[in-house]
């Protein structure tokens, strides 16, 4: 095994600070700082925004089902030496590979692990050591989760020992041996992460991009939601609830006092960055997910009734176009919100509820949520039995979390179940495209050939 980094050049930028903005930070990072040694330069790390809160793939949102683009727009998606990964995404090509994404995700791993390693030389008795601690065990838990849905195969609970997984950077170190492991490897890593992170992080924090402890709760939901492990993702989802429950009012968009929160009468985005309903914040920037190219699939608009209010909250229309502005981070493009809300949480919950046959819980939650997003007067919803309940719950999921990068992790576990299972099909173009099977190799990234493979003995996903 040769011992090349997987960091794709972070290492060989010492560290590259970028500040915060003084919206999110009082305390500027010094851009003189090289390497860090005190508890200071640890946080200034951490609140690093560019790159700890906004270096996370979105490829996985552009590889799903919720949007299309015309083929004039996919001709013209941007090419970097004569490749588009933006490209690879839409067309399913088997051999695309998707370098940035792969890095970006290890430059967040990478200053994670450049905190922990300082703080290992640093006295615990600081009142803020825990807090930094767990911080940085969350950020590197949060990266970890992003890039094992792209490059990792689906978590199946039979095979998990055997599935290679990503590499687990647990050092600073670039000479530190590079190899694979195993999918139950990756996700035994972030749950011990977060898990610790609980018993670290405060209740309250500054601003909503440092990670507080309903955030590690939220994330460990996500994360044993992905593995099919649903009574610990109840259980975790229930845990952040108990911290924030807190859910926007949809239909209150004429009361002046949050008229700014949403708004559904501006072209514009309808929410402000920090929103309510936000318990951590993290953002992907697309090239292909804007609304000047993606267009929100007509099958999936008219599954917004009419009294809905996220079909105006969500969605603007131009004609028979129909394109996205619900989006968490207050901007229309390019930023998209893919952090961790309470709404995902209500969801998250009432599934777990659900497939463990208890149907009222299950929609005690579901309506919690319905009823701040319909048109009043709202009459709850009732199941007929648990798999109804379940049914509701994922069609509202789909319809709620859209654009949060979490459709793509949704389509990898329920296509394990023939329920739920369905073929992706690019069908408004004319530009032929072989269709996306259940549990297709192609769920699965290529990890980078040339900057990953051939320098390592690592082998690549199968195709």
């Amino acid at each position: 095994m040769k011992k090349y980094t997987l960091y794709i050049g972070v290492c060989l930028l010492v560290l590259s600070l970028y500040g915060c903005n003084d919206e999110f930070l009082d305390q500027k990072p010094d851009l003189k700082l090289a390497i860090p040694r005190t508890l200071a330069d640890c946080q200034v790390i951490l609140d690093d925004y560019s790159r700890m809160n906004a270096s996370y793939p979105y490829h996985g949102e552009a590889a799903a089902d919720n949007y299309y683009i015309t083929d004039a727009n996919y001709n013209g998606l941007p090419v970097t030496n004569n490749t588009s990964e933006d490209q690879f995404n839409y067309s399913w090509d088997p051999n695309g590979e998707h370098v940035g994404e792969w890095a970006r995700s290890y430059q967040v791993i990478y200053s994670a692990n450049l905190v922990l390693n300082t703080l290992d030389k640093l006295s615990s008795t600081d009142v803020n050591y825990k807090i930094v601690r767990g911080s940085a065990l969350f950020f590197r838990a949060f990266a970890l989760y992003h890039l094992a849905q792209l490059f990792c195969k689906p978590y199946t609970a039979l095979t998990a020992d055997t599935d290679p997984g990503i590499p687990l950077r647990m050092t600073p170190d670039p000479n530190e041996v590079s190899t694979r492991g195993t999918v139950q490897q990756v996700y035994n890593r972030i749950i011990q992460d977060l898990t610790e992170a609980i018993n670290l992080l405060p209740i309250d924090v500054k601003v909503k991009s440092r990670p507080c402890k309903a955030a590690a709760y939220a994330a460990l939901a996500r994360a044993y939601l992905s593995m099919e492990d649903y009574p610990n993702a109840g259980k975790m989802a229930d845990e952040c609830l108990k911290l924030h429950t807190t859910l926007i009012d949809y239909n209150l968009t004429s009361n002046p006092a949050i008229a700014t929160t949403v708004n559904s009468n501006l072209t514009g985005a309808s929410f402000l960055r920090f929103n309510a309903e936000v318990i951590f914040q993290a953002v992907t920037a697309s090239s292909i997910l804007t609304q000047a190219r993606a267009l929100i699939h007509p099958d999936l608009y008219n599954s917004y009734s009419l009294l809905d209010r996220r079909r105006v909250v969500f969605f603007q229309t131009s004609g028979a176009n129909v394109v996205f502005r619900g989006n968490y981070d207050g901007t229309i493009n390019p930023a998209l919100f893919i952090g961790l809300a309470t709404d995902e949480m209500y969801l998250i919950r009432a599934e777990c509820h659900a497939r463990a046959g208890s149907t009222s819980l299950a929609m005690t939650d579901l309506n919690a949520l319905m009823v701040k997003r319909m048109a009043p007067p709202y009459v709850n919803r009732t199941a007929v039995s648990a798999n109804d309940a379940l049914v509701q719950i994922l069609s509202e999921r789909r319809k709620e979390l859209i654009f949060r990068t979490l459709r793509w992790t949704d389509l990898r576990r329920l296509n394990q179940d023939s329920q739920f299972a369905i073929t992706l099909y690019r069908d408004r173009n004319n530009i032929a495209y072989t269709p996306l099977q259940p549990n297709d190799l192609r769920y699965t990234f290529l990890i980078p050939t040339l900057q990953v493979i051939n320098l390592t003995d690592m082998e690549q996903n199968p195709r």
